[in-house]
């Protein structure tokens, strides 16, 4: 619980219960797992010690030496009689695995489906993806994460590329029970239903001390948002986060800056190379109005920071598989898990301190140096003609100044935020005039992709509104028949 005057507790733990749309649930252990080899040997672990079922959901399960040794452990599950199920997110595991990858495991007697494949009817429902990294054994062992299965989180060795940096989370006690009725659901929602997991077991043993939420979203629930928001409305002291694909919306943005404003402790901390460079162009580009506010903005200098955790004022902590960003936050299906505990928070906080020691911060540019720039700008609008030196001696300075903002970064861990980048506007500009210029002069070549999308749009909905004549027709049978 955020610290609060003791009348003011029973209040924010009704607040935070609504807007997550999750109990509290004590009694739980709750370990912390860092990076993808930790997660790895934890995950083999549970899989080749289980004894009744194994629950395994993910967004991508990759066709390559990790992959394949969740393979053969799972097979290996599913040979001695262990219920296996699993769950891989269509889109993601789209050129990474398919279906020739898990024919072992189906004839081993595994059960495997993708979610949400492209379906006749539903042009646009490919959009809502199966986000979650989680693993359940047995009812008794959880594991929730942004560890998907695949060998880059490994990184490259021999290329001199480090891991990516990414949290995870172990769990034992009665959350492990959500954690298995969230995949329950998620496997419901494409075919027939589990079996029940657990019909003779009123509440599950307690297995520590630690008072924690799953939140388990689903598409236009919005329950980690609202949680986010709130987060940031209550935090006291501090409010430390990890985002791998932070993309603010406006509300989300104006909560951060009023809770700095406030002097809350806000700190932000992203990739500075991702493996979606167009996600950190627009990450890039909402940093101004952060800094401006007194957030500090970190970069991290390693090969990828994939983390999704926070932790506010050393007593609440999150970690998952959300992003901060529209798609996790309204479209996807994610889990996570909200600990209102101490000592997790502590050791979540020490390692936030940790990976900022390997982090650039972003600092706006010194009022001098902005007011020199725009000197600079204005002396060189219109140089007189007879004086050439004039813009060579520009550019040199702002050379130095680029030199030097390398230099002072390396020097400092501090990188000084220039201007809007006019690259991305440049190249945008490129683009839609080769457009133009091929819709003038080719026609055709965009006329017949626009033709097929028109066509399958038109297909899509004639097809969706056949269904529902059906089902009315029968919903109408129905009702005449009773």
């Amino acid at each position: 619980m955020l610290l609060a005057p003791a009348p003011a507790r029973l209040l924010a733990a009704q607040a935070l219960s609504r807007a997550a749309g999750a109990p509290l649930l004590g009694g739980n252990a709750a370990e912390l797992l860092i990076d993808a080899a930790a997660h790895y040997d934890a995950w083999l672990a549970a899989i080749r010690g289980a004894r009744h079922r194994v629950l395994l959901e993910n967004y991508i399960i990759r066709d390559d030496d990790i992959g394949r040794a969740f393979l053969k452990a799972l097979v290996e599950c599913a040979e001695r009689g262990v219920l296996v199920a699993v769950v891989y997110d269509w889109l993601g595991c789209r050129g990474q695995s398919g279906d020739r990858f898990w024919a072992p495991l189906r004839v081993a007697g595994g059960q495997v489906r993708a979610f949400n494949p492209p379906r006749f009817g539903q042009p646009f429902g490919w959009i809502s993806r199966d986000h979650r990294k989680l693993l359940v054994v047995d009812g008794e062992l959880g594991f929730l994460s942004g560890v998907c299965i695949s060998e880059k989180w490994l990184g490259d060795p021999s290329h001199g590329v480090a891991p990516w940096r990414d949290t995870g989370v172990a769990l034992r006690g009665p959350a492990v029970t959500e954690l298995e009725d969230a995949f329950a659901e998620s496997w419901s929602s494409i075919g027939t239903p589990l079996p029940p997991l657990h019909p003779d077991i009123d509440e599950a043993a307690p297995a520590g001390d630690v008072a924690l939420r799953v939140i388990a979203t689903q598409p236009a629930t919005a329950g980690m948002y609202r949680l986010d928001q709130l987060i940031a409305a209550m935090a006291r002291r501090t409010l430390w986060l990890t985002d791998a694909y932070f993309v603010g919306v406006a509300p989300y943005v104006q909560a951060l800056a009023a809770a700095a404003r406030d002097g809350v402790d806000v700190r932000l901390l992203v990739p500075g190379t991702s493996d979606i460079p167009m996600v950190a162009g627009m990450s890039r580009s909402g940093y101004r109005p952060l800094l401006k506010a007194g957030i500090r903005v970190f970069e991290w200098n390693g090969s990828m920071l994939h983390a999704k955790t926070a932790v506010a004022d050393g007593q609440w902590a999150r970690v998952g598989s959300s992003n901060l960003n529209v798609a996790s936050w309204l479209s996807n299906r994610e889990i996570d898990v909200a600990v209102e505990d101490a000592g997790f928070a502590t050791a979540l906080a020490m390692q936030y301190e940790k990976d900022l020691a390997n982090a650039t911060e972003i600092v706006l540019a010194p009022r001098r140096w902005r007011q020199h720039s725009d000197q600079v700008r204005s002396s060189t609008a219109r140089p007189p003609r007879q004086r050439h030196a004039g813009g060579s001696s520009s550019r040199t300075a702002a050379g130095a100044l680029r030199i030097a903002n390398t230099m002072g970064a390396a020097l400092t861990d501090r990188r000084v935020l220039g201007d809007t980048s006019i690259s991305p506007l440049l190249i945008g500009a490129l683009v839609l005039l080769l457009v133009a210029a091929v819709g003038v002069w080719w026609p055709a070549v965009l006329g017949w992709p626009l033709a097929v999308i028109a066509v399958w749009l038109s297909l899509n909905l004639a097809g969706r509104a056949w269904q529902l004549s059906r089902r009315r027709r029968q919903r109408d049978s129905l009702a005449a028949g009773d």
